[in-house]
Formats: structure tokens, sequence, C-alpha cells
């Protein structure tokens, strides 16, 4: 036994480490969703005639330095806020707490534009509350002093307020699948809940919370409807307005590259100090989490703090688009209701199957060979997220339209007919614009939590003569059920509401929700786009309620 343990043991990690079906399969599925956002990087080493100098020396620092603070604010909000109610609402119970639950995703279902729209509405001059305040104590304009949520910080708190799900629902994947072992020993060496939490638990769900945060962070990074309303300056605006009101895409693009090394810098920084650390269970023993039920003030802190983020990201907004849409609704909205609401629910479960399996793929791939060449192809493929969805369609179409002259072209030759546009402006198109731009979503989900199975069941599936496929499929995959769940969750709500890709790729007269509430508020028709508004965070929940009940079900171990 001795003797044939090491060279069976040399065999077998040989075997892993040998590039096969899977790499392949990867660097084929990392080449193709990252072709898109290589062909806007491309565009860096062409010359812009002084344009770049020009940006640098009048626009640019403005627009560093309000993207910074941004990302500063609704970073510390999300993960202050999504860690906190995952955790209370897993690990402790109270009144109200199974509800908080699903409860808790609801501000996912509503768009960023969509909150800056109706809290611009609720706190204008001329909005309910401040109307409000001035009929009941009598004062005129100046004799009371209110803020203006058209600032950076208004757009900061509108985003942390749709976007701390993100952190909320990786979080609680994390919890949801850590070791009751160890939360037992920390116990026994004296550490109550709090310090538990605070030693244990939150660093073994790192991978999981940074994850969320990575996402939170390249959404700000490429929003463009909440700044641009709010008229704060961003890499995001400038991108925009350099591209369609300068009429220069090179400058444009070498923004938008920019933008891309600067979230690179952010995940690299964080590997960095991640460096050797381990996250994956040493025991194979799985049972129902201990709670903690909270009582007295306890309680009603706990309850509080998970029901504010509920009413000011969801309730305050869906009143006011309610309110919008009984008093001038889309009175033109009943009957493009189904068709509308069938594209986007379509296209979003499409997408989301899709990108789950490309990133189990490409998170599995990474773990069978994890090499330099491979983590950096799986890297630029996951970029498309710190994009705007306008760059990224137009890094889709540009490769589209070469391939479908190309096939023209060679059509005519051999056969004197033309086939005309086969990939531009199709469903597919639009398909593959969302992966690009969304793969990322998923990937940081799936990753996190294949990060935390044990290498030893690997090893173990592949002695009793499991192929890699079979392993993935039958062990993996069902322990990972949960955060799988979350990433297709994640990645559906996100297609429901993505605009400018839709808008640019999109087949000629196909329409989403998101689309017509674009048209609509574009015109200035505020209150009738508050239907499609209400319909698209409708549509959007059923989802978010079905998904969070079936993730709070699948840890292993779990009645």
């Amino acid at each position: 036994m001795s003797l044939t343990t090491p060279a069976a043991s040399t065999g077998f990690v040989a075997h892993i480490r040998r590039p096969g079906a899977w790499t392949l399969a990867t660097l084929v599925i990392a080449a193709l969703v990252a072709l898109p956002v290589l062909v806007v990087v491309s565009r860096v080493f062409i010359h812009t005639d002084g344009v770049w100098g020009h940006l640098a020396s009048t626009v640019l620092p403005e627009y560093v330095g309000n993207t910074v603070r941004l990302v500063l604010l609704v970073g510390t909000g999300t993960l202050v806020i999504g860690t906190a109610t995952a955790w209370l609402v897993t690990m402790c119970r109270f009144p109200g707490s199974r509800a908080l639950e699903w409860a808790l995703l609801l501000p996912m279902a509503v768009p960023a534009y969509v909150m800056a729209y109706t809290y611009t509405d609720l706190l204008q001059f001329v909005g309910p509350v401040q109307t409000a305040l001035r009929e009941t104590f009598h004062w005129t304009r100046r004799d009371y002093w209110f803020p203006d949520v058209r600032t950076l910080e208004g757009a900061a708190a509108m985003m942390t307020l749709v976007l701390y799900p993100y952190v909320y629902l990786l979080a609680r994947a994390a919890f949801l699948e850590q070791s009751v072992c160890v939360l037992e020993v920390s116990r026994t060496l004296g550490r109550g809940p709090w310090r538990s939490f605070f030693t244990v638990a939150l660093p073994l769900a790192r991978p999981g919370i940074v994850g969320g945060l990575a996402l939170v962070l390249m959404e700000v990074l490429a929003d463009f409807g909440t700044v641009q309303y709010f008229a704060v300056n961003t890499f995001t605006t400038g991108i925009y307005r350099t591209w369609f009101a300068m009429g220069q895409p090179v400058a444009a693009a070498q923004l938008a590259a920019a933008l891309m090394l600067f979230v690179l810098l952010l995940i690299l920084l964080e590997r960095w100090s991640r460096r050797r650390a381990k996250f994956h269970h040493t025991t194979t023993r799985y049972r129902s989490l201990p709670t903690h039920r909270l009582t007295g003030w306890r309680a009603v802190a706990a309850l509080a703090a998970c029901v504010a983020p509920v009413v000011l990201g969801f309730l305050v907004p869906g009143w006011v688009l309610l309110r919008m849409a009984l008093a001038e609704g889309d009175v033109r909205f009943g009957g493009l209701f189904l068709h509308l609401a069938t594209n986007s629910v379509i296209l979003s479960g499409t997408a989301a199957v899709l990108a789950v399996a490309l990133a189990l793929v490409l998170a599995y791939g990474q773990r069978l060979h994890d090499t330099p060449v491979l983590r950096t192809a799986v890297r630029v493929a996951a970029m498309g997220y710190a994009i705007p969805g306008s760059v990224i369609a137009v890094g889709v179409l540009i490769p589209f339209a070469h391939l479908d002259n190309a096939i023209d072209a060679a059509a005519r030759a051999l056969f004197g007919v033309s086939t005309g546009l086969l990939l531009s402006g199709t469903i597919a198109a639009v398909l593959y614009a969302y992966l690009v731009r969304f793969l990322a979503v998923s990937f940081n989900t799936v990753e996190a939590s294949l990060g935390k199975i044990r290498p030893n069941m690997d090893h173990a599936a592949r002695v009793l003569g499991s192929t890699p496929g079979r392993t993935l499929v039958r062990v993996h995959a069902p322990i990972m059920s949960g955060s799988l769940l979350t990433a297709g969750l994640l990645v559906f709500v996100d297609v429901m509401k993505e605009l400018p890709a839709t808008m640019i790729v999109r087949p000629f007269n196909f329409d989403t929700l998101a689309v017509r509430i674009y048209q609509l508020a574009s015109d200035e028709r505020l209150t009738e786009a508050a239907t499609p508004a209400l319909a698209i965070v409708a549509v959007g929940m059923v989802p978010v309620v079905l998904l969070s009940l079936s993730i709070r079900k699948s840890r292993p171990g779990q009645d």
C-alpha cells in the first residue's frame, strides 16, 4: 500500500492539472464572453487627436472624484445593511423574521432610475412631503430648509436602497452554508452570539460578502440613469457624453477601459489581502443552524433594522408609483402588459439559466486547472459588469456586424444570394450582450460558494471513479443549490431592469417593460411611466419571493 499510494496520488494530481476538456471549455467560454470587452479595450491604442488630453485637463478630475465618493458611500451603506440584516434573519428569531427573509429582497425589483424618479417626486418642493409640512406649520418657502435629494449623496442613498440586496443575498447564502461545529466551538470557548459573529461567522462568510460587494461596486460604476437624472458627473456619464454628445467613441472607450482597470485593481487588492486563506469546511456534519431568540429591546431593534430598508427601498417608492399611476397612468398600457411582460420574462429567464451554467463551467474549470492564464481569462470575461450597457452593446455589434458581412459576402460569392443580417438585431445578440454584461453577477456567487467546498470531496469522488462532470453534477451542485439559485435570481432581476443594451441591440419593434419606462420618461411623462414601472416591480417580485424561500431550504441537513 505504501508503495502504490504516492504513485496513485501523483497520477491523480497530474491528471487534475493536465489541460483537458474542462480547461478548453473554460478558455473558449471566457474568450467568447470577453470578446466585446476586448473590442472596447482595443480602442485604447488608437490616437484621439488630443481629446483625451482635453478631458484629463478639464472634467476628468471631477469624474474621478465623484466616482470615488459614490463608490465609498454606496459600498459602506450596502455592506453594513446587507450583512447585518442577513445575519439577523438567518441566525436570530424575532417577530416577523421569517417574513423579512424574503421582504428584504423586494427593493431589488425596483430599478435605481425608478427609485430616483419616485423620491424626486416625493421630496421636491411641490411634492407631498414639503406640501404637507407647509400646510401643517403654515410655513413659507423661506421659513424652513429641506435637503435636496438630487445630489451626489442623494444618488448614493438611492443606489444603497436598491443594491444592498446583492450583499444580503450572498451573505445570507454564506451564513446558511456555514458549519454548526465551528459556531459551537466558538460558543464553547466562551464567546457570545455577537462576538462569534465578528470573529468566526463574518470572516468565514467573507468570500460571499466580498462577492456581493464587488457586484454592488461594479453596478455603481456602470450606473447611468440615476447619476444622469441627478446631474452627478461620474465616469459613466462621461463615457456617454464623450461617445454620443462629442462624437468621440475612441475616447469614450478609453474612459471605459480606465473604469475597467479601476475595478480590476479593486478585485486584485481583495485577492491579495486574502492570499492563501481557505474558507471551505473541514467537517461533513451539516445540521440545522442554531438560532438566537431575541426579546425586549433587542427584538425591537432587530425588527427596526430589518424593516427600515424594506420601507424606504420598496414600500415608499411603491406607494408613490401607485399614486402616480392612479392619478394619470398609461391608458394604453393594459393591452401591452402581457406582451411586454412576456418579452421581459423570457429574456430574463433564458439569460439567468445561461449565465449560471456558464459561470459554473468557468468556476469549476478554474478549480480543476488553476493557472495564471486561466485566472486571467476568467477575470477578463467577468469584467463586463463594470462597463455601461451601451458600451457593451457597441462591443457586441462591432464583431457581429463583421461576421454578418463576412457571411453575406461568402453567400454572394458562392450562391449568388444575400443573407442579410443573421446575428445583428436578433434575440441571440441581446442574450449575448446580457451574458457579457451580467456574467460577473453569477460567477462571483458561484465561485464564492464553490470555494467553500473541501478539495478532499473532489479527490474522494475521483478515487471512486467519478468524472469531473459527474462530480460537479452529483456532488457540488446539490451542496451549492442555494448559491446557484441566488446567482439565477440576481441575473434575472438585473436583466429585467437592463435598459441601454436592450435599447441598442434588440430586434426592431421588440420592446420590454424597461424600454417602455424609458420611452415615457424621456418624453417627460413620468406619471404615465409609473404604470410600466409598477409592472416591472410586480413581475420582478415573483422570482424574488419564490427563490428566497427555496434558498432558505437549500442548506444541507436542513429540515
